[in-house]
């Protein structure tokens, strides 16, 4: 997931206040209850009420010791009215106190075993989060800040509830060719995809540094895709139809030492670029510089594979990559996305930075959509601030002629 600091912290201070606010209202209950039965005729029981106040506090803290302590406060309280005589001189109803106590120590009891077991499950959901979370960290792992004069910014929302990863992926790497950045789109989202998405990675994090073309780094990737769709699950076939049915949309993109990029695209949406103005917010536009690809995995990749070179990147100039989750999102009205909108607003006035740009289109994904995702989306902002060796040029349209390999 995205996030900050600052988030973060608010998000633990909000927790830590709901569970304050969750073990003060057995108390609450209670005092009610007391105040109830001082102030009302002797002839009105609402003692049998505090019986309540055990199993509330198991179920809003879970706390043995709290669950224990308002079973005592509300025993010995029962037992107070014990002696109260009516106007004749005789006790009125003796056994009720009697099965009040009865009734408070059993919930208690209850309270206490079952706020025992939750403890316990709730030890192992954390272990299993923690578990979690770092298996999706290995899969997705976050992106460092900087790779050779480029800033970087990545985030992930998966359609899945608790999960951080899903059916999208990206990664950007140093190596001797230049940064080599991928991202691509599963077909399908959330967990069931994560198989996938690991299998690819796996590939592009070796085949990048040892492939000397981007196109050598495609048939890597293309060439792990068949051997992951084609392995066999339990008790399935290695030629069941489900396999022709899969595909990943890829981007690959590499940044050369004199700020060249060089793509090569599968079926998947071309980033868009932020240049900084003089006055007011940067500039948005989508690129859309040359030819596309079937997505791996539906047809064999052709023999001549069309990777298209742009100009050279000028200093400041941010592209910010995405799935078509961002572009496909919704609202409860049917209305896309503004994703070229939300880019500009978020990238402000000034200097760009890719942290504040992505953390910026999450927040509005989040609040367009209401928190309901239909389809993962993964977002990454790369800025360019090494001196070009040439002069920079325009990237809004390829090379005369797209370089075939």
């Amino acid at each position: 997931m995205i996030g900050t600091s600052a988030v973060g912290g608010a998000f633990v201070r909000r927790a830590r206040s709901l569970r304050a606010a969750a073990r003060a209202v057995p108390c609450l209950w209670v005092l009610g209850v007391i105040c109830w039965e001082l102030l009302t005729p002797h002839h009105t029981e609402v003692v049998p009420l505090i019986a309540a106040a055990p199993a509330i506090a198991c179920a809003s803290g879970g706390r043995r010791g709290c669950v224990l302590l308002l079973g005592g406060a509300g025993l010995l309280f029962a037992l107070a009215p014990a002696t109260a005589l009516e106007p004749d001189g005789e006790v009125t109803e003796p056994h009720a106190p009697l099965v009040t106590c009865c009734a408070i120590v059993g919930v208690a009891l209850g309270g206490y075993l079952t706020a025992g077991r939750k403890v316990r499950l709730v030890r192992e959901l954390e272990e299993l989060r923690a578990v979690a979370a770092a298996a999706q960290d290995v899969v997705l792992r976050p992106l460092p800040a900087r790779l050779d004069g480029i800033e970087l910014a990545g985030g992930h929302l998966s359609a899945s509830r608790g999960a951080a990863v899903g059916g999208d992926l990206y990664e950007a790497l140093a190596t001797p060719y230049g940064v080599r950045v991928v991202i691509g789109d599963v077909r399908g989202h959330g967990l069931a995809a994560i198989g996938t998405v690991a299998a690819v990675l796996g590939s592009f994090r070796e085949a990048a540094h040892e492939e000397p073309r981007l196109t050598g780094v495609l048939r890597r990737l293309d060439r792990a895709l068949e051997r992951h769709l084609r392995a066999p699950a339990d008790g399935e076939c290695p030629l069941d139809s489900h396999v022709d049915e899969e595909f990943v949309t890829v981007l690959l993109l590499e940044v050369g030492r004199d700020g060249e990029v060089t793509t090569l695209n599968c079926g998947h949406p071309w980033p868009h670029r932020l240049r900084e103005q003089p006055v007011g917010p940067a500039l948005a536009r989508q690129t859309a510089p040359g030819e596309v690809l079937p997505p791996l995995g539906l047809f064999p990749l052709p023999a001549e594979l069309p990777t298209v070179r742009w100009g050279s990147l000028g200093t400041g100039d941010t592209l910010v990559l995405h799935t078509d989750g961002a572009e496909d999102a919704r609202d409860a009205h049917g209305t896309f996305f503004p994703l070229r909108r939300a880019l500009s607003e978020a990238a402000g006035a000034g200097p760009l930075v890719p942290a504040a740009v992505v953390a910026g289109v999450r927040s509005a994904l989040l609040r367009h959509t209401g928190g309901r995702l239909a389809d993962d989306v993964a977002l990454l902002a790369l800025r360019y601030d090494h001196c070009p060796l040439s002069s920079p040029t325009a990237l809004t349209r390829p090379a005369a002629d797209a370089h075939r390999a």
